[in-house]
């Protein structure tokens, strides 16, 4: 036998037929509309009934919150647009302050903590809406902080790393541009320093180049030998740098030969510097203090011309070099300056430099 079920009582859908009337009128189905339409249906409150259906199908989000702003004092339409306008306004204020300061995150993360201080002290509902926003926004600016101190690590790192090979590079430029003996810069570094004496106008007319040549080194090599010989230059070498300025360029371009670049210096004072050194060499014992063997007396002579009797870097190698000649030519042990009328007559060919 069977048993028949009796249909249950209909029950009105409003929740359907409320979202079906704001559909039909074309208003967006939001808590405060659903609000408005829910009195209207029930009828709690005839004049909000006919008002609201006096917009018909063209109602605007505007007219459906001024009547809940008349008919609801609480009603959260206005609230709502309120918080949009001053979230807008302080998003804005936002925006201008990145624009600005756009190097500054930090300063992003400040001013949105004081807005968010700002926006509680009013209404609840507002409060809420703005607090989310903020929330998010901080959020988001903590995470981007976040992955620009990331970035900031990484660059530092790199940076490190590449200040490390930069120091290696620069050691092996050292090492590339130091005679290995006497420990002062090679002729390498000589040619570009004299080529860069030319790179500055105002500089040149008190920069000089010196040529300095240890006086019979080859009979001082042939006599005691080499090693020697070696040791005697690398004691020139450290009485010349002993004798000048920190700043004085001192390099040893050729086996006995030296070469030093004065800037910042009168020719008188170039002359003094030359002195001082072949002096102080020329009243330096060189003893070998086991065997007690002297090896004499050793002496330089020096040539000397100021950059602005030249036109180029070769011009004044050659100038400077024959005034070096006309040095050893007068008896050696001696400073020698360039003037016009020098004779250009010497046999060996220093011409390391192309015009």
């Amino acid at each position: 036998m069977s048993t028949a079920i009796a249909p249950k009582a209909q029950i009105p859908d409003v929740a359907g037929q409320i979202t079906y009337a704001m559909r039909s009128m074309g208003v967006a189905p939001i808590p405060r509309n659903y609000e408005l339409f829910y009195e209207a249906y029930i009828g709690s409150n005839p004049a909000l009934t006919r008002e609201l259906a006096a917009l018909g199908s063209s109602a605007t989000q505007e007219e459906l919150d001024d009547i809940g702003a008349k008919y609801f004092p609480r009603h959260a339409g206005r609230v709502f647009d309120d918080a949009h306008a001053r979230l807008t306004v302080e998003l804005d204020a936002v925006l201008r302050a990145l624009k600005q300061e756009q190097s500054t995150l930090d300063s992003y993360n400040r001013l949105l903590g004081e807005t968010c201080e700002r926006i509680s002290s009013r209404n609840h509902n507002s409060a809420d809406l703005l607090r989310s926003a903020i929330d998010m926004l901080t959020a988001a600016t903590g995470d981007t902080m976040a992955h620009g101190e990331k970035t900031v690590e990484n660059v530092v790192q790199r940076s490190q790393e590449m200040d490390q090979v930069r120091k290696e590079l620069d050691e092996y430029k050292r090492i590339a541009n130091t005679d290995a003996l006497t420990r002062l810069s090679n002729r390498r570094a000589f040619e570009d320093r004299l080529i860069s004496i030319f790179d500055n106008a105002l500089t040149r007319p008190t920069t000089a180049l010196v040529l300095a040549d240890i006086d019979h080194f080859k009979r001082i090599n042939d006599t005691y030998g080499h090693p020697v010989g070696d040791k005697i230059l690398a004691t020139v070498a450290s009485i010349i740098r002993a004798n000048v300025r920190r700043e004085v360029f001192v390099s040893r371009i050729g086996g006995e030969e030296f070469a030093l670049i004065v800037e910042g210096a009168a020719i008188d004072d170039v002359v003094a510097i030359c002195e001082r050194i072949r002096r102080t060499l020329e009243s330096t014992p060189f003893k070998n203090s086991r065997t007690k063997i002297d090896y004499g007396t050793i002496t330089l002579s020096l040539g000397i011309c100021m950059a602005s009797e030249a036109a180029d870097s070769g011009e004044l190698y050659n100038k400077a070099d024959l005034a070096l000649y006309c040095a050893k030519n007068a008896g050696r042990n001696c400073s020698n300056v360039y003037r016009d009328g020098m004779q250009k007559d010497f046999t060996k060919s220093w011409l390391i430099y192309k015009n």
